[in-house]
């Protein structure tokens, strides 16, 4: 299933300790530069090559996001 959360449920989220795996999809040199605390770089392009090896619990809560670089 796939459902958008608002910035304010992510915060709550993580402010509540909830399980979940926290991607941010854009190129390492941003995530490099900034990054939500916790959150592991899964780079466009990528997700076929890295994703087996970052996410092995096919059971998890998965958050994917990204910022506007511009």
């Amino acid at each position: 299933m796939v459902a958008n959360i608002s910035r304010d449920e992510l915060r709550a989220k993580i402010d509540g300790g909830d399980s979940f795996v926290l991607l941010e999809v854009l190129a390492p040199r941003y995530y490099r530069h900034s990054h939500l605390p916790g959150a592991l770089n899964l780079p466009p392009g990528k997700a076929t090559e890295m994703a087996p090896d970052l996410l092995p619990n096919k059971e998890a809560e998965i958050v994917l996001y990204c910022w506007d670089a511009a």
